[in-house]
């Protein structure tokens, strides 16, 4: 039987990946090992200079196997596949993430980081993400086939499989993209702001993007705007 290891960035109690952990039961044993809290934008970070604690964690999807982890999703693969399992996966799993990775996000998602770090450690990695407004119903439609999909495409070593759900109601959606680039764009323009005003002249700064919705065609984030299911490889800057 196929093993499966499932993680993200928004937490084990996430929504995405009890979803995603249904999903996978069809496909093999299904492990999760995941953040005990929100890791996003953690990138492929992992824990060198401190302990990583994991715990035994209920989780609501009868038949999973799951843990904890004090660590970021890069930590979640390498020790829970080092040695929380008791074999190694044949896959990796990492998502569904609250919010797209495609174009130049991917470079900070630690959903993206968490399947390349499967990459590197010779696993199929598939990163799952779907857009913001709480609509899943395009996600939920599709997710078995796109599983069953992705299980059987030939990746690379250091290749991970990407895809994104968009947001929009089924009858919206315009089918599925695949093979689609990644984009060199961004959702938001970047620049940050002052909120507040710190003793001996500093100032504390927060992010504050400007959106700037202009695609380029044959991209994941084209496919994302354009209500379709983006569905593409990425190659990691090692490979």
């Amino acid at each position: 039987m196929r093993k499966i290891l499932i993680t993200n960035d928004d937490g084990i109690d996430s929504e995405g990946i009890i979803r995603l952990a249904k999903a996978a039961l069809e496909f093999g044993e299904v492990w999760v090992i995941a953040p005990d809290s929100q890791r996003s934008a953690a990138s492929h970070s992992i824990t060198l200079r401190h302990g990583i604690d994991i715990y035994p964690h209920d989780f609501p999807v009868e038949g999973v196997k799951a843990f904890s982890c004090s660590g970021t999703p890069g930590d979640c693969v390498r020790a829970g596949s080092l040695s929380v399992m008791d074999e190694r996966p044949d896959v990796v799993l990492s998502g569904i993430n609250f919010g797209y990775n495609v174009a130049s996000d991917i470079q900070y998602s630690a959903t993206a980081g968490a399947a390349f770090e499967a990459a590197f450690q010779g696993y199929h990695a598939i990163a799952l993400s779907e857009g913001f407004n709480g609509s899943h119903e395009v996600t939920d439609h599709y997710l078995r086939d796109m599983l069953m999909d992705a299980l059987e495409v030939d990746l690379d070593y250091g290749e991970i499989l990407n895809i994104n759900f968009p947001d929009c109601p089924i009858s919206e959606c315009k089918g599925v993209a695949k093979g689609v680039k990644v984009s060199r764009r961004a959702f938001y323009i970047d620049r940050y702001k002052v909120i507040e005003e710190l003793e001996n002249g500093g100032k504390r700064y927060m992010v504050d993007g400007i959106y700037h919705a202009h695609p380029e065609e044959g991209t994941d984030y084209g496919a994302v705007l354009d209500n379709m299911i983006a569905f593409g490889k990425v190659n990691n800057i090692g490979t």
